[in-house]
């Protein structure tokens, strides 16, 4: 009997917590003025290197493998490789070079 006496009262007091009319008190946080500067736009990049040339002018990227490619479209090897500032010797091809 003990167990439904304390039920009872848990239930009636947990709808009584919900049926209380909920409070009108609201708290507005101050808002600090937007900032009105402007980022500065990004400026244009020149992208160059190899898997720019195959793959952004809509040509057959395998034909940069063909000696005897017209080098209007596919371009010479000359342009795609890195050299040693010091020394002159070629140190790699570029992949992907952004020009600022």
């Amino acid at each position: 009997m003990k167990k439904y006496v304390t039920s009872v009262l848990i239930v009636l007091a947990a709808s009584a917590a919900m049926a209380a009319p909920p409070q009108t008190t609201s708290f507005t946080a101050p808002m600090k003025p937007k900032a009105t500067t402007k980022p500065a736009p990004l400026q244009p990049q020149e992208r160059r290197g190899v898997l720019v040339r195959a793959f952004s002018r809509g040509h057959n990227p395998l034909q940069m493998l063909n000696p005897k490619a017209p080098p209007e479209k596919y371009g010479t090897s000359q342009e795609h490789v890195a050299y040693d500032p010091y020394t002159g010797k070629p140190m790699g091809i570029k992949l992907l070079e952004f020009v600022f």
